[in-house]
Formats: structure tokens, sequence, C-alpha cells
């Protein structure tokens, strides 16, 4: 970092920040504020988010003591300003960057990071965790869990809530309202947040800070409690978090530090038994106009011009897999009106979006409530209808009990497009899709699917459409295809049917999902070495393909499967399937290419793919090993 900023350059620690006049904060949220527009202008990353929240973090860092008093930040998309005034400012440019700095709150990062995260919804339910814990230690340490407007209209909140309201544990929650997550919120906690905020009364002024502040000592008179609780009541209507048990105060101006600074204050010496919640209203993209102005606010950008906020974007012509999924279901959804979509707050991301331009009827976009997403595609299928339910990779993990239950147990047709199968780059291990295919197809009577182009999604998705008496799933991964031409909507897949790429001697190659490219060239590597093996597009986890699996065992002398997931997936449904058949029993060699067991930060996705050994380069050295190289060659001579 250049050092021309007048307070930011003295400013490495929040003990750093506690130096400077009060009356001078606001200044510092300014430089904080262009410095990290100018770090992520290099980076990427999550900046709308963070820009909302400048002013709330360098309050929140002056007025409590971190790390000792805990600071927790729910998903972590706001956390940039958070990092530069906790000791990692001269690093801000190696965000989401190979070896650099997460994009969200880690645990392994700084001690300043509390609790990681990088799934909504969490930040109530550690604090409450956190808080309790420090009551049985007898600690007075403050707990403080900043929680979005989008992410509290998620399930787990409000069981956190429910929990903290009857608790009697102090804990600090803030709302940060923006009226805006990756998404514009859905559901009826958006409209009650804008309802509250109708009213348009600010606690902006110090006389009536003092009075609802007042209410936080045990000792204050009658009078004083009847007026405060006549204003909260003129504000709020009764708000919903009052039942729930907090102590609500709100809505706040978020921008201003006037009002923050002793509101949080007061908050801090409170004596109050219970948990507190403060309502602050925020702008997403605060303080940079092109923010300001877009449509989802910055909230996840490429690398940008700061003059003129153009984002570097790609120049490829080859759509996306997440668009070829939402044109091929369009297309599908215009010849049979049985076809529904549903989201959990992500349509631009999945593409639901596109569908939804089509078919406002029916698609849905549930909110960040994956749980409920997914029982009610299978209430919708009871009913005959063709659910498609929309879902990261990474974020299905969190519906695992309702694909059980809701759906699989009952052997209901919903079909599970799933979007980031494998690595997926700058969000790193919290955002990879290593665990689907090994969380779903352990599970009867599902029909588990990986594309290994757009191509194949294309008839993954038609042949989708007519399985109609059990679940079934599609795996993808991020970003464009390969280029390859694409097939019409007609063109169906035999269930449990691989098909086969090209023909040779000794080594089979069973692919599972996006890897088939990397083999084709770890093929070509290998014939220029005499070695000529077999490469076979599985398709299907499940059912296998056992006739074909049965012929590669007996007519080769290894076979290797190949996989972007963990174990317990495809290759580990192959090895069970030839120990049950007796065919290990041949002197038949077997091995299983998967994820590595442990958890790959961020990167981009070709490094992350080598260091997870599923490269050309080391699928090569894994099949020279296997076939005792060496051996073959001078046998060949």
């Amino acid at each position: 970092m250049k050092k021309n900023f007048k307070y930011l350059d003295r400013i490495n620690f929040p003990s750093d920040l506690k130096k400077i006049p009060e009356s001078k904060l606001q200044e510092v949220a300014e430089e904080v504020r262009k410095e990290m527009i100018n770090a992520v202008s290099v980076t990427g990353g999550h900046l709308g988010a963070s820009l909302g929240v400048v002013e709330l973090t360098v309050a929140l860092h002056f007025i409590f003591n971190t790390p000792k008093d805990k600071l927790i930040w729910d998903v972590g998309h706001q956390c940039y300003p958070h990092k530069i005034l906790t000791g990692r400012k001269d690093k801000i440019r190696t965000l989401r960057q190979g070896g650099g700095l997460s994009g969200f709150t880690k645990r392994s990062e700084s001690e300043y990071d509390t609790f990681g995260a990088a799934h909504s919804s969490t930040s109530i339910s550690s604090a409450l965790g956190i808080a309790e814990a420090n009551k049985l230690s007898n600690k007075s340490d403050n707990v403080v869990a900043v929680i979005g407007d989008g992410a509290i209209s998620a399930g787990m909140a409000y069981e956190a809530m429910n929990n903290a309201g009857a608790s009697k544990t102090k804990m600090i929650v803030i709302l940060n309202d923006n009226d805006m997550s990756i998404a514009r919120p859905v559901g009826a906690m958006g409209t009650y947040l804008a309802k509250i905020f109708s009213g348009k009364i600010y606690f902006s002024l110090r006389e009536t800070i003092k009075l609802i502040t007042s209410a936080f000592s045990k000792r204050f008179s009658a009078k004083a409690g009847k007026a405060e609780d006549l204003l909260r009541s003129a504000v709020t209507g009764g708000t919903l978090f009052s039942s729930l048990g907090f102590y609500y105060i709100g809505p706040i101006d978020g921008h201003d530090l006037n009002s923050l600074l002793p509101i949080l204050k007061n908050a801090r010496d409170s004596k109050h038994d219970g948990p507190i919640l403060i309502h602050i209203k925020t702008k997403k993209g605060k303080g940079y106009s092109f923010a300001e102005k877009a449509k989802d606010n910055y909230h996840g950008v490429s690398k940008f011009n700061v003059k003129t906020g153009e984002q570097l974007k790609s120049s490829s012509s080859i759509p996306s897999y997440t668009k070829v999924f939402a044109n091929t279901l369009i297309q599908h959804a215009k010849k049979d009106s049985k076809i529904v979509a549903i989201t959990a707050a992500m349509p631009e991301g999945t593409g639901i979006d596109l569908f939804k331009k089509e078919f406002p009827d029916r698609a849905f976009d549930v909110g960040i409530a994956e749980q409920h997403a997914v029982t009610f595609a299978a209430g919708l299928a009871t009913e005959n209808y063709k659910p498609y339910a929309a879902i990261y990779s990474t974020f299905l993990q969190r519906a695992y009990d309702q694909v059980v239950h809701d759906v699989a147990i009952q052997s209901l047709p919903v079909r599970f497009a799933i979007d980031r199968a494998g690595l997926v780059g700058a969000d790193g291990s919290t955002h990879a899709g290593s665990f689907d295919t090994t969380y779903l197809s352990t599970l009867p009577n599902f029909v588990v699917m990986a594309a290994s182009d757009e191509a194949e999604l294309v008839r993954m998705i038609n042949t989708s459409t007519e399985i109609n008496d059990r679940p079934c799933s599609f795996r993808y991964p991020r970003g464009t295809g390969i280029g390859v031409e694409l097939p019409n909507i007609n063109e169906k897949i035999e269930i449990g049917k691989s098909r086969i790429i090209k023909e040779g001697k000794k080594l089979a190659i069973l692919n599972f999902g996006a890897r088939l490219r990397e083999i084709l060239r770890t093929s070509e590597s290998l014939k220029k070495k005499g070695i000529d093996i077999t490469v076979i597009d599985a398709r299907f986890a499940k059912p296998l393909d056992e006739n074909l699996i049965w012929q590669l065992a007996t007519n080769h002398d290894a076979i290797m499967t190949i996989e972007e997931g963990s174990i317990g997936g495809f290759g580990s449904h192959v090895v069970d399937f030839l120990s049950k058949k007796g065919l290990l029993e041949n002197n038949l060699k077997f091995r299983s290419l998967i994820l590595p067991d442990f958890f790959i930060d961020q990167d981009t996705p070709d490094n992350m793919y080598k260091k997870a050994n599923l490269d050309s380069i080391s699928i090569e050295h894994k099949i020279l090993d296997l076939l005792n190289s060496n051996i073959i060659l001078q046998k060949q001579k």
C-alpha cells in the first residue's frame, strides 16, 4: 500500500485506531473505503457488501476491545474493511489469490477472525455458543454478531434467536439491513423490515439515544421506561425481535458515526441480562458511485477500472454451463407446463433469473433457505409437477436431511441441478463442490449424473425430464464450456449407460465429470510413449454401467477412476462392484483418483487441480506408476 493516507498509514491494528480522535473517524472510514476499492479493483471479490459496512467496522473496532471482545461476521462477504484494520492491510491485494488472504473470515488467518464463515446465517448461533462459554468461564468479554437482512431470513438464524432469547445470555446482534443480499431478499422478513423502516425514524439525536440506551441500565425511572416503551412501540409496532426475547433498538443510520458510536458504547457497557439487537440501515456499495448504481451493487466483481467502473470480463463466446442449463430448461418448459424451477437466493448464479423472465409464475426464489427449497420441491413433485432445484453443490449440503427424508425415501422425482461442481477457484474450500457425488450416491434409488462437457449437460437435462419415478441429479462445473456443439433437446441418454471415447489396451480409465479433457490430453501423451489406453465417460455414478465395467475388468490389466469429488463417490462404487463380483481377485489393478483428504485453499482452478493431482501431468504419473511403466516400455521395445 502506498503511504498516502493521513490516518490509515498509522493504523495496523485496532489498538492504533483507538488513538485516533473520535471526531476524525469518518475520515478514517473514507480512507478505508478508498483503499478497499483500489485493492479489489486488482483482485476482484465481494466489494458491495464490504463498502456498506465501512463505518460500522470502524465503529466496532473503536468501541470494542477486539480480539478479546469477539466479533463475528455472518457469511464474511463484508469482512474486507475488518481485514484492513486487523493487521492485514499490507496483504489486502492478495485477497482470493493463491497463498493470499481468504475472501472470508478464517480462524487460521487471524486471531481477529473469531469464527470462520462463508455460508450464511451462522453468526448468531456461533456468537451464542461463545457467549455461553464466557458465562461458564466467568468472563465478561463482549460478543458481537453482524448479520445481514438476507441471512437473517434463513431458518438457522431463527433457531438461534429463539435459543438466545430464552437463554438470558448477554450478546449483541447487529442486523445490517441493506435491502440486498446477493439478490434482493425475498419473503416476509424483507417486507417486515421495510415496514419498520418506512416510519423513517432514526435514533440519531443524542437526546433520543440517551432515552433509548437508558433502558440498558437496570436502574431507570418509571417515567423514562414508559417513554422508551412508547417510542419503541411507535417505531416498530411491537417487533418480532422483542417477542423473541431481544432488546431491540433501531433502525439506526449505519453510515452515521454520531449515531453508531454512542449506541455501541452503551450496548457494550450495558448490564442488560439477555441479547440486544441493534438494527442498522446501510447502503450496499456505499461510497462508490458505480457500485451504488449497479443492479447487484457490485456483490461479486472481477478486476475493474476504478475510474470507469468497467469490469474486466472474459471475451469468450462459449456459453457458461449455467447458461446452457438455463436455456435448455427453458426449451423444455415451453413444451411441458409441469416444469418449474427453484433457487435459494441465487437466481443469477444458477440461471433461474433467465427462466423467470420466460415463466414468472413457474420460477421460485425461496431466499437463503436450502432446506425449505428441497422440501418445497418435494411438495411440488407430489402433485405431478417436475421441479428443478438449482443449487450450488456447496449449498445443497445444508439440506441433506431433506434430500434423504423428504425426497429419497419417498422416491419423489425432484431434479437437482448441481452447479459449481468441483473446485471453484477464488472462493476456496468453502465453496468447492467436493461432496455431492458422495452424499447423493449413497442414497437408494437415486440417479446421479455428471456432465463431462456442455453437450453432455444438455443430454442429462433432456434425460431428467423423463425420470418420473425417483429423484435424480446432474452436476456441472463453474465457468464456460469447452466449445462443443450442443445437441437438440430430444437427444437423451439411457439410464446407467456410459460412452466409450476411445479404446486401447492394458488400462481403462473411467471418467466421472469434467476431467475428461485432461484425461484425453494424458492419453495423447501416453500414446507417444507407446501406451494406448481405453477412455470411458461414465456419466453415471448411480446406477453404474455394470456390464461395461465387467468387460473392462476382464479385458484390461488395470482400471482407474477419476472424479472431482471426495472419497465415497464414483470410484468407491466402482471398487465395491468389482469386489462383490470377485474381479479384484484376478490380479486386476485398480486406482481411484479423487480430491485429496484436505481442504484446498483459494487459487486459480488450474493450480487447485494441480494440488489435487487431477491435472493431466499428475494423471499421467499415476498411470505410469500403476502400470509399472518401465517394464511395459521394455517389453514394447
